[in-house]
């Protein structure tokens, strides 16, 4: 009994993380659907690493609280890794009515800001440097969007997309998503690259990998 228990909790943890997996590449999918209003391509270019967090939940009344769980995948040499499979939740201080679910982006802008995603436990603002990022086809001219910022942050809800504050939120690795995928693997093996990527992940990273040039086609319909 035990073990068909334990058989049955396996194949729902990989359904629950297939799931995820499908609704991150919904969020990819539907934002580099409008070019104007979504993450500029210079942005997508420069990054080292991407999260997406599907239907964040955000709420609460004076005290607010936001949770969510999501995937992540950082560029190899061969290209980008096998997704591996995050948490995060904060807190914050403030008059706050009512609970609204967001789709978030994060954008891991260098070697540092990827180090912190391999350590797989960190403090957004504490212990990496995170700012609202610029939207838009473009990123503005003279921004100093690549300067020292290690994560910028999106959110969209109700159809509208807009740079996002995640400050004081925590990121954790999900391990029974992993196990659950994967197997005896770690965060840090799938990031750099070093497990292969299973058929359910393909469509996510598809989106992530074409999201570049996707950007570009759709400039070039526009003149």
């Amino acid at each position: 009994m035990l073990g068909l228990a334990s058989l049955c909790w396996a194949g729902s943890a990989r359904e629950d993380a297939t799931e995820r997996l499908n609704n991150a590449t919904s969020v990819m999918h539907e934002i580099m659907g409008m070019p104007d209003k979504g993450i500029p391509e210079e942005v997508l270019e420069h990054a080292k690493c991407v999260a997406v967090v599907p239907h964040m939940v955000k709420g609460g009344f004076v005290f607010g609280a936001e949770g969510g769980k999501g995937v992540a995948t950082c560029r190899t040499a061969n290209g980008w890794s096998a997704p591996a499979f995050i948490t995060i939740s904060g807190g914050s201080w403030g008059l706050q009515i009512g609970v609204e679910a967001v789709d978030v982006v994060m954008i891991f802008q260098n070697d540092k800001a990827m180090q912190r995603l391999l350590e797989s436990n960190f403090q957004v603002g504490a212990d990496a440097s995170a700012a609202a990022g610029p939207v838009g086809r473009h990123a503005t001219a003279g921004t100093d969007w690549k300067m020292d910022t290690e994560i910028l942050t999106y959110s969209r809800a109700k159809g509208a997309f807009a740079g996002l504050t995640l400050t004081g939120a925590s990121l954790r690795q999900d391990t029974d998503s992993r196990h659950a995928m994967y197997g005896d693997v770690t965060t840090r093996a799938l990031l750099l690259g070093e497990v292969p990527v299973p058929a359910e992940a393909q469509p996510f990273l598809a989106e992530v990998h074409g999201a570049k040039a996707e950007a570009r086609e759709k400039e070039h319909e526009q003149k």
